[in-house]
């Protein structure tokens, strides 16, 4: 069997939400199936640690689809006509897009529709491209993969998809993260926080992500507690290159807040594994990784309690409202001031991390492209 795969978010220089799927997804698949050939597309020239078998053929195809107009002339032209050269059986695009002009299966990985019900958190022409050509990948599609069902139901409904045509399999999280000796801990808050207790979220300054209620709760929360050492450490870079998505930080709380940008994996594990709280709130999400990132290091959780995240986190969370930075701040202060919530949460978590497997995701994700190919 020839399997393509759409790689064009492997990137060495700066892994994300779609590249870390790819990279734990694809490699399991091509090492545990040598038998089989796999073409990589790449849109750019790609780093050779990303070819995980001499079963792999890489392939760079331009132009580099970064940009809705060349995202069409990617899929409907270069992809297209890669797929009939090197006879591909099946194609998998771990970040939903399809080739709609091509007559080879496919199969789309759709994480979420965020931008159906929240449009105005995405630039102006990317929501246009994605609310006119996500329907279309949905309906092309041999087979849809999502993230939860969450997903699975939000886009049988959206989009007048069959249930029996989406499979919802939960993402794992890297095995670096897991708990920490004190010592470990306190070097970890030493390097990101000068040493000081500290809240956490993890992922990309998307409007979404809800950063700016955060803050917002933060604030309150260091006002009403002023002997409080904690800080609030943001790991993520800004989207569609606004400056924080126009978040404002008062100067009242400026100085608790850090910001470390893009972080290597194995820093991230150690800032996780050394955080008091994961503070989690997105008012939309597909699924969450770092809620699994969180468990499996036996962090606490504060989750917000819309879409997705129930669902991923059940047990081993606080729920908050993301919407109100009075219930966030006050859950904030419980967890921190109740050392038996605080245990409790992380031991309900590291029960719950063992329900989240890559190699499981990945098992039946073959199971799929078998079915779909022959």
């Amino acid at each position: 069997m020839r399997i393509a795969v759409n790689t064009r978010f492997l990137l060495a220089s700066k892994m994300e939400g779609f590249g870390w799927y790819t990279y734990e997804v694809v490699k399991r698949l091509v090492e545990k199936h040598p038998e089989h050939d796999f073409i990589f597309f790449f849109d750019r020239p790609f780093d050779k640690k990303f070819i995980f078998g001499d079963n792999v053929t890489p392939v760079i195809l331009n132009p580099p689809a970064r940009h809705p107009f060349l995202f069409y002339i990617w899929f409907e032209f270069s992809v297209k006509r890669a797929l009939k050269k090197y006879k591909a059986d099946v194609f998998l695009s771990p970040d939903g897009y399809l080739s709609l002009k091509s007559k080879v299966k496919q199969i789309a990985v759709i994480h979420d529709i965020n931008f159906e019900h929240n449009p105005d958190d995405i630039p102006w022409l990317m929501r246009k491209y994605l609310r006119r050509f996500f329907p279309k990948f949905a309906h092309k599609a041999a087979h849809i993969l999502t993230v939860s069902e969450y997903s699975k139901k939000d886009i049988c409904s959206k989009y007048s998809i069959d249930t029996s045509k989406v499979s919802p399999l939960w993402n794992g999280a890297s095995s670096q993260f897991k708990p920490l000796h004190l010592d470990q801990k306190n070097s970890a808050r030493l390097t990101y926080a000068n040493g000081n207790p500290y809240f956490l979220f993890v992922g990309a300054l998307h409007p979404r992500k809800n950063v700016g209620r955060l803050i917002a709760a933060f604030e309150q929360f260091k006002q009403e507690n002023p002997e409080d050492q904690h800080k609030l450490v943001i790991v993520g870079t800004e989207m569609f290159g606004k400056k924080l998505n126009g978040i404002e930080i008062s100067p009242f709380v400026r100085d608790h807040i850090l910001f470390t940008g893009h972080v290597s994996l194995s820093d991230l594990a150690e800032i996780m594994g050394a955080a008091s709280l994961l503070t989690y709130i997105p008012y939309f999400e597909g699924f969450g990784i770092p809620l699994v990132e969180a468990m499996k290091c036996g962090t606490p959780i504060l989750s917000g309690n819309k879409t997705s995240l129930p669902e991923v986190a059940g047990d081993a969370a606080i729920y908050c409202d993301p919407f109100n930075i009075d219930d966030i701040r006050e859950k904030m202060s419980y967890i921190v001031k109740n050392p038996a919530i605080q245990k409790e949460l992380s031991q309900k978590g590291l029960k719950r991390s063992t329900l989240f497997s890559w190699d499981n995701t990945a098992d039946e994700i073959w199971k799929v492209i078998c079915t779909i190919a022959n």
